[in-house]
């Protein structure tokens, strides 16, 4: 199976979240096509390896994708499909690079699942694997790694109160609620920057209002967008003050997380962009991914890369470069035969929790 073919296969089969059965079959074929070891764990993450002992290196990527089916078509040099950007090109890169790789150590290749949703794959994942270097599998572009993710924190804050005449001088619950979004607006406000990487941001979603005889019910759906420095604990011991404690659900939540730009993940990385003509870029996004969960639970060198256009993730122009693709072989490639050479990072390693 060639380097394309092995995308392609991906490409074409439908995954989005709660749905990547058959894409992880597909994943494991190829997988052991291009001579790796593969399974599908409990959680339903496809699994492929190659080599043994230490060090171990993680690729992990996601095999699900939203929702949309997207024809699968290559024209003029550039393949059109759901998950082309994200994240199933840097996945299929990844298996090909992998493949190459004659040791030391384990390459280990991750399709987890759910990562669109609720990332309920990765959270399987971490209690049970222990690597020493990661690669998360997200497009930064081929000449891009990623060091940095926003922390994500998504509430449903609920307001009940009764009907009133709308003559009364009392707020109506709707008040009640928006009155809620000014204090949480001059709250962010607060800690706004002028780096979007920076500042702490929200987006109100949705508001829900229904009555039920003389009650009134409120639902706002709110998402927080959290910078280094800015724990989502904070912002729910602002609603606790504000007197919402057990009227805020939280839906999502997750750090923001930074690495460090010199570790030897990011230099592996960077040593591959510049062997292949570029100079490379390091970038800080305002989305979440995997790994805001895995870095602060491994406590490993690690950094994001993946060919591709994020700007495109999640529209029906997603697609990518053949030549994107395969430049971003070349760099994994190279960055795993150099986390490979490298000495394990001198820590105990622990017996995987599996609860």
């Amino acid at each position: 199976m060639d380097e394309v073919e092995v995308l392609r296969t991906l490409l074409e089969t439908y995954s989005p979240s709660g749905d990547e059965g058959a894409a992880v079959r597909a994943f494991l074929g190829a997988a052991r096509s291009l001579g790796l070891s593969a399974h599908v764990d409990r959680a339903g993450n496809g699994i492929a390896r190659v080599g043994v002992g230490r060090p171990k290196v993680m690729f992990l990527g996601h095999i699900d994708t939203v929702e949309g089916r997207l024809p699968v078509r290559l024209d003029g040099g550039r393949i059109t499909g759901r998950g082309a950007c994200d994240a199933k090109g840097a996945l299929a890169a990844a298996l090909v690079a992998a493949s190459r790789h004659a040791g030391p150590g384990e390459v280990l290749v991750a399709a987890a699942v759910g990562e669109e949703r609720d990332s309920r794959g990765a959270r399987h994942l971490i209690p049970r694997h222990r690597p020493d270097f990661l690669i998360v599998g997200e497009p930064s572009g081929w000449s891009g790694v990623t060091i940095g993710y926003k922390g994500n924190l998504a509430l449903l804050v609920r307001f009940e109160g009764e009907r009133t005449h709308l003559s009364s001088p009392a707020p109506t619950t709707v008040e009640d609620a928006l009155a809620f979004l000014d204090r949480l607006r001059e709250f962010v406000a607060e800690r706004r920057d002028e780096s979007g990487f920076r500042s702490l941001t929200m987006k109100v979603h949705s508001i829900d209002t229904r009555r039920e005889g003389s009650s009134e019910h409120v639902e706002i759906g709110v998402n927080l967008r959290l910078p280094p420095g800015v724990a989502t604990g904070e912002i729910v011991a602002f609603l606790e003050e504000n007197g919402l404690a057990g009227r805020t659900e939280v839906v999502d939540r997750s750090e923001a997380v930074e690495v460090d730009p010199r570790n030897v993940v990011v230099r592996a990385l960077c040593a591959g962009i510049r062997r292949e003509g570029a100079q490379p870029t390091l970038l800080r996004k305002l989305g979440t991914s995997d790994m805001n969960l895995a870095v602060p639970a491994w406590d490993c060198p690690a950094a994001a890369y993946g060919p591709g256009d994020s700007h495109l993730d999640h529209t029906d122009a997603e697609s990518l470069e053949v030549e994107e693709f395969r430049r971003s072989i070349a760099v994994l490639e190279g960055a795993f035969t150099l986390l490979a050479a490298q000495p394990p990072p001198n820590r105990i390693v622990e017996s995987p929790k599996v609860a």
